[in-house]
């Protein structure tokens, strides 16, 4: 694997961890949604990661099946949660239905604050992949020196 095709690697995840850092933040930032265009409560959203091999052509195509170890992180879908929303008894919002129950979007703050950490934590390992890979780009330009 080479230096470029390891910077590529982190910085597909970067870009994953990114989307996976917004789709929590408007996770959290609709969390009493109760109307949508589509109808209904706001529906939670999870990223779905795929590892794929990294080609943008025949030499790609040839490199991988030499060095199978290069891949990229791809976001290949943002799924709707489709658990069922909690019903909250609230017989004065405008929402409720007619016994008096308002759904509520199924996202839950705790399970929301744990997967920002992940996503946190895995964004900064891939920083700290990038700098070593950086680092090492760099000792070898002073070894040949």
């Amino acid at each position: 694997m080479s230096l470029l095709d390891a910077l590529q690697t982190s910085a597909t995840g970067l870009s994953a961890q990114r989307l996976r850092m917004n789709l929590i933040s408007s996770n959290l930032a609709n969390i009493n949604t109760t109307r949508t265009a589509e109808g209904g409560p706001y529906k939670r959203k999870d990223a779905v990661f795929t590892a794929n091999p990294q080609s943008s052509g025949f030499n790609d195509a040839l490199a991988r099946q030499m060095d199978p170890q290069r891949i990229e992180v791809l976001v290949t879908e943002i799924r709707n949660d489709e658990r069922p929303p909690v019903l909250k008894f609230d017989p004065g919002h405008p929402d409720a239905d007619g016994d008096g129950f308002v759904a509520l979007p199924n996202v839950n703050v705790v399970e929301e604050m744990v997967n920002m950490i992940s996503a946190s934590r895995s964004y900064e390992a891939n920083v700290t992949a990038i700098k070593a890979t950086k680092d090492m780009a760099a000792d070898a330009i002073d070894i040949g020196r």
